[in-house]
């Protein structure tokens, strides 16, 4: 199988295999699982939660649910809520900053 490495993306090193569904979906540990639970979740939100969505807020958005995504074990609900204040506290967007009027 194909491997390509990602030494772009951070300090990490990072990995990029390849599965074929024709040929089955797990192998060890590498699995497209994952990446296909934040896409519903994210296709979920801009359907149900967020009706109208402008495409030059998706990118917004898509931070929004990597956000919830990568804190969705450890702190929960409440826990990201605190979490999201304590990292904006100190910043501040303005609407024309944030529609592109500035």
């Amino acid at each position: 199988m194909p491997r390509w490495l990602y030494p772009f993306i951070a300090e990490d090193t990072y990995y990029h295999e390849v599965i074929k569904h024709v040929e089955g979906y797990v192998r060890a540990h590498i699995h497209t699982n994952g990446i296909e639970n934040f896409w519903s979740l994210l296709k979920r939100g801009l359907n149900g939660t967020y009706i109208s969505v402008r495409p030059f807020h998706l990118d917004k958005y898509v931070d929004e649910q990597v956000f919830r995504y990568n804190n969705r074990k450890d702190i929960g609900d409440s826990g990201r809520l605190g979490l999201c204040v304590e990292q904006g506290f100190g910043r501040r967007l303005t609407y024309k900053e944030l529609t592109g009027n500035a």
